[in-house]
């Protein structure tokens, strides 16, 4: 079988074909998503995107379907629709269009359904086409910036955010993970912008118009669009980064050389990389995520660009994503650790290979404090506890994250590899998972009737059943992990972050001891442990936090985010008014009015970012303001 497409081989009856997806309002199940082309043009004075949606579509509803229903949101106003019989073929011109009734209909609070009545109805296995003709200002899915928002501050952004159910805000669709088709676009912009999407063809046709192509089916929420003053570098063999002028040489410095190390890991571990690209866009400050891992084009916020490459191999988790989120995905939003937590041991694994075990156990000690972090403020009974939580109709799917489907998905998916008791063949799993279900949506039943096929010795000692350990009480019972991984390879670094934090915390310093710790060879999550040590301890005696500072310049004066944020709050929390200043500019920089009004608190909270970047903890100094959160791993 081809690794670059959908499988050619029958696929084994999933679980998922009779999942719910309570978060869509659409038909589904009675259409099949063939494709979807978007023809807009975006026009920054009025804020609008403006075109048309083709529809590509298939009905299976065996007694035929005189209604198809897609996802939309009130943002978006539909002007006219029609449809055109038969499938479109190549080359030759289009049917002939027949007007079609439509209206809309209240469904929940972050969408609406848009309903078509079709003249008569659609018999089982025709393949039609509809097209839409719409509009789309502001709103949750698409995010335009002013100016004074961007790097340069010269020209206006745009962009959409689609994960997890904001992109029937972009354009009518199925907006559940259940659904994958294959989309093209044409986005006509104004003079001097470029535009940039998910696909793995990129073309400019013309002066102001590029042309799209994403071959591979994806899910709606991956669907991704921006336009702005962006420029593109090539830093390795298949990976470029875009970003503003202004960034664009230090975002090619950063990343020069560097991404192809992480996704030949990969590939080596998991299988064939099958989206062409991998490239990666530096999105404007304003960007209120981490990260997002839109398929052949990641956006990443410019925190990124430490300037000494100290937080380069943050991306690892997104690319990590090329396998588990966006070539196998959660069939629905209940069941986004299946994302998270395998993306999150793929991450490790890839880390282990790269760095070694002390400093993959380390960054992992640092997400396991994270979920204890969370737990203790929701309480362990929380039923978002779950990793397969119950979202309620009319429950946004953004309002259920948290860290419990990256960290305890983590360690699920590590005592799944325990029980195998051997790397390498769990390794093996692995890719044969990934290739099994490559291009399809599933449950978790699916992936546990698969692991117990590959291992008939552990379905055979009824491992799935093993008391306080059921894999049922896995998915269905909140609380902290039944198994937690062995962090000890962390100790070695773990333990003189914690010594040296200790020896800043007393009445008199003992500077021979400081100074015999060589804190230049620490990364970051060695040094970030050394800072939340600190920070617990704090307030440390006086004048220990200016001799910190000065005893240590490459992290009072660091340019790296994760340290940004953790030395501003040792400065508020020891009262260190000469560095309140930092404080205020990285504030100014990240959070503050640069935030764009679309986004809630709650889509801004920890347990709201998509696929992120960063690891920085909720920032409790500041009520007035949501928390930081995760610039972190993973995605809203």
């Amino acid at each position: 079988m081809a690794s670059g497409g959908p499988r050619s081989r029958a696929p084994r009856a999933l679980h998922s074909a009779r999942a719910v997806d309570v978060a869509s309002a659409s038909s589904f199940r009675d259409f099949e998503m063939l494709h979807v082309h978007l023809d807009l043009r975006a026009d920054f004075g009025s804020r609008t995107l403006s075109g048309t949606a083709a529809l590509d579509l298939r009905c299976l509803a065996p007694a035929g379907a005189a209604e198809l229903r897609l996802d939309s949101h009130p943002s978006l106003e539909v002007t006219a629709a029609a449809l055109r019989r038969g499938p479109p073929g190549p080359g030759e011109p289009p049917g002939p269009e027949e007007p079609v009734r439509f209206h809309t209909r209240p469904f929940a609070r972050y969408g609406c359904a848009l309903c078509l009545s079709f003249p008569e109805p659609r018999p089982a296995g025709e393949r039609f086409q509809v097209l839409l003709t719409y509009r789309v200002g502001t709103g949750p899915a698409v995010c335009w910036l002013a100016p004074e928002q961007t790097a340069g501050k010269e020209k206006p952004f745009v962009y959409t955010q689609g994960q997890a159910v904001l992109n029937r805000a972009f354009f009518p669709c199925f907006d559940t993970p259940a659904v994958k088709y294959t989309y093209s676009a044409l986005i006509e912009v104004p003079d001097g912008f470029t535009a940039v999407m998910s696909a793995d063809t990129w073309e400019k046709r013309g002066p102001n118009t590029f042309f799209f192509q994403m071959c591979q089916p994806i899910p709606s929420y991956l669907v991704a669009l921006a336009i702005g003053d962006l420029v593109s570098a090539e830093v390795g063999p298949r990976s470029r980064v875009w970003a503003e002028p202004c960034l664009i040489g230090a975002a090619k410095e950063e990343y020069d050389g560097v991404i192809e190390e992480f996704l030949a890991t990969g590939e080596k571990l998991f299988g064939p990389y099958v989206w062409g690209r991998y490239d990666l866009l530096f999105m404007p400050p304003s960007f209120p995520f981490g990260g997002m891992e839109n398929p052949c084009l990641t956006f990443v916020t410019p925190c990124l660009l430490a300037g000494d490459r100290s937080l380069a191999d943050v991306i690892i988790h997104e690319i990590s994503h090329s396998w588990f989120g966006n070539l196998v995905t959660n069939a629905n939003w209940g069941e986004f650790w299946l994302n998270e937590g395998f993306t999150m041991y793929a991450q490790r694994r890839i880390s282990t290979v790269l760095f070694g075990a002390a400093y993959t156990c380390l960054e992992a000690a640092t997400g396991r404090a994270l979920l204890r972090q969370h737990m203790d403020i929701a309480g362990e009974e929380n039923p978002l506890n779950r990793l397969r939580v119950v979202i309620e109709p009319g429950v946004d799917p953004d309002d259920t994250y948290n860290e419990t489907p990256y960290e305890k998905g983590f360690c699920f998916v590590s005592y799944l590899a325990h029980l195998v008791g051997d790397r390498d063949q769990f390794d093996k799993f692995l890719k044969a998972y990934v290739d099994e279900f490559k291009f399809q949506s599933i449950l978790a039943e699916d992936l546990l009737e698969f692991y117990l096929e590959r291992f008939p010795e552990l379905k055979a000692r009824h491992v799935d059943a093993i008391p306080g350990f059921e894999f049922d009480r896995w998915l269905n019972t909140p609380g902290w992990p039944p198994y937690l991984p062995d962090l000890s390879p962390g100790d070695a670094l773990m333990k003189p972050a914690e010594e040296l934090a200790q020896l800043w915390a007393t009445e008199e310093l003992d500077k021979k001891a400081i100074e015999a710790v060589a804190i230049s060879t620490w990364k970051t999550y060695q040094l970030v442990y050394f800072l939340d040590k600190i920070l617990q301890k704090s307030p440390l005696p006086p004048g220990n936090v200016k001799k910190l500072g000065d005893t240590y310049p490459t992290i009072s004066q660091a340019r790296n985010a994760e340290l940004r944020l953790r030395w501003g709050q040792i400065v508020l929390k020891n009262d260190h008014q000469e560095d309140f200043w930092k404080v205020r500019d990285f504030l100014q920089s990240q959070v503050a009015s640069w935030l764009p009004p679309v986004r809630s608190a709650t889509s801004l909270a920890t347990t709201s970012a998509p696929c992120t970047a960063l690891r920085i903890p909720p920032w409790p100094l500041f009520p007035p303001l949501p928390p930081l959160g995760l610039m972190t791993w993973c995605c809203p």
